[in-house]
């Protein structure tokens, strides 16, 4: 099993996007076969990064599946447009 974490941080003035992208992604879950868990969200903190997405997937092959499904693509072309920053990370457990 693989866990894919990811983080971002958004531009300001873009909190109506923000609201959209992490709906989307969200919405993935049930949608996308390979997507097995999906929890989505957002920071309380200051400082640090703004929201987080951690999903599980049976394989690096099944989250590479996932990655490249429309779905996702269109999701993530959002985020692409609003972030600042991303980081991620993939293991197995």
């Amino acid at each position: 099993m693989i866990r894919h974490i990811v983080m971002w941080k958004f531009r300001p003035g873009t909190d109506t996007e923000q609201a959209r992208f992490l709906e989307g992604l969200r919405n993935l879950q049930g949608v996308i076969p390979q997507l097995l868990k999906s929890e989505v969200a957002v920071n309380v903190g200051q400082g640090n990064y703004d929201a987080v997405l951690v999903s599980e997937f049976e394989s690096l092959e099944t989250l590479e599946t996932y990655k490249n499904d429309p779905r996702h693509k269109a999701v993530s072309a959002l985020c692409k447009s609003i972030r600042e920053d991303r980081v991620a990370v993939d293991y197995e457990f």
